[in-house]
């Protein structure tokens, strides 16, 4: 689907991205996971030999093919699905960073299995990836993933695979002689965009469109993140806001694929924090049990705005790290129901224990789901002198 050189710079970006997502600087000697799915061999191969030559250790992993998973968790016991690798919470307390190469050869082979099967493993999981916040938190962890394409992901896009993958390489700035340096660009103004929404100390933010009215509370000690090298491409700002203070309507346009489901039309009702409505033109069932996985999983972990003019991304593409960041006619809002992010605390997020972080209304859950709201929307803030002022129309920030 890439070239070799395409390859040679994707490799370069997802380096940049690893060592943009960690405070500390790597060192010679440090360990980096490299998971990834099959059809991404290549791209491995690729970064496999740059983090070699810059000193680390990487350590490859074949993550499960489709039939393996559809093997799991239809056949899996009780105790099998919550089985965890030993030696793998003894990986997550010593590994420095880590890389995520999508490829997914099949979107759908998890269709006929029971979501609460596939809740409880994520649920099991759940304290391995706690090890690497409390990680990430202390600086001492880092990670980027990205995306390689697949005649799948194209088939279930309405693509040809060379559209798809044509997407990819221009969303990441691949034909670019020196993609790195676009990203240090768009690192920078990313970061005043950040800073002038940090600046505005927002009481609430309303977003209107066509089918949104929804209040979100950003809460106390927050700050805004975005184009952290975390996400390969990244163009999203966001934050973790208070998710007592949801309140309104949601409607997720652009469809999604999760779990081997498809869902598309996603309405949700939040009161006082929480979902108490929930509707789905295709997929509602799904998206019930996915929201009763856990006490969190019907609140609000994440609120993002994409700027349009920053993303390259114009077409639905089947996969959540490009649709979150669709930048299109009009950009895109999108909101995540269950876990927020920690490292959006305007402080030293290793000083967070669970107490505070419930105080703060920091969610917790096992899942995290982004759903995504490509219309036309005006976001207003709030202020708490009784001013309010709008941060984001016709799909750009007001910066």
């Amino acid at each position: 689907m890439l070239t070799r050189a395409q390859l040679d710079k994707y490799a370069d970006v997802l380096l940049w991205g690893l060592t943009t997502s960690r405070v500390e600087p790597y060192k010679p000697g440090d360990v980096v996971l490299v998971q990834f799915e099959l059809p991404a061999l290549r791209l491995a191969e690729a970064v496999y030999a740059k983090l070699l030559g810059r000193g680390l250790n990487p350590v490859p992993r074949l993550t499960l093919t489709p039939r393996m998973e559809t093997a799991f968790y239809g056949t899996a016991d009780e105790a099998q699905l919550v089985f965890q690798t030993p030696g793998q919470a003894v990986l997550h307390e010593n590994v420095h960073g880590a890389m995520h190469l999508l490829a997914p050869e099949s979107l759908t082979h998890l269709s006929g299995i029971d979501p609460k099967r596939i809740a409880a493993a994520a649920v099991a999981r759940k304290p391995l990836r706690d090890i690497l916040v409390r990680r990430e938190e202390k600086g001492e962890f880092g990670w980027t993933l990205c995306l390689y394409p697949t005649r799948e992901l194209a088939e279930k896009a309405g693509m040809t695979a060379k559209e798809y993958a044509a997407q990819v390489t221009a969303a990441c700035f691949l034909k670019d002689p020196e993609p790195v340096a676009v990203w240090r660009g768009l690192y920078e103004n990313a970061r005043e965009i950040k800073a002038w929404l940090g600046s505005i100390k927002a009481r609430s933010l309303h977003v209107e469109s066509d089918n949104v009215d929804l209040v979100v509370t950003p809460g106390a000690h927050r700050r805004w993140l975005g184009l952290s090298g975390h996400n390969i491409p990244s163009f999203e700002i966001f934050t973790s806001p208070d998710w007592r203070g949801t309140t309104g309507r949601y409607f997720a346009d652009q469809p999604s694929y999760r779990s081997g489901n498809y869902v598309k039309g996603v309405r949700l009702t939040f009161k006082d924090g929480a979902v108490t409505e929930i509707a789905a033109e295709q997929g509602e069932e799904f998206v019930r049990k996915q929201l009763a996985m856990d006490p969190g999983a019907s609140r609000l972990g994440e609120f993002s705005l994409t700027d349009k003019r920053f993303s390259k991304i114009g077409r639905f593409m089947a996969n959540t790290l490009y649709d979150e960041n669709f930048g299109g006619l009009h950009g895109n809002c999108h909101v995540a129901v269950g876990s927020s992010y920690s490292d959006t605390f305007d402080g030293d997020p290793a000083s967070l224990d669970a107490e505070r972080k419930d105080a703060l209304g920091f969610n917790d859950s096992a899942l995290h789901w982004d759903l995504v709201n490509t219309e036309p929307k005006r976001v207003r803030a709030h202020l708490a002198d009784g001013r309010e002022t709008t941060i984001y129309e016709n799909g750009c920030f007001l910066y």
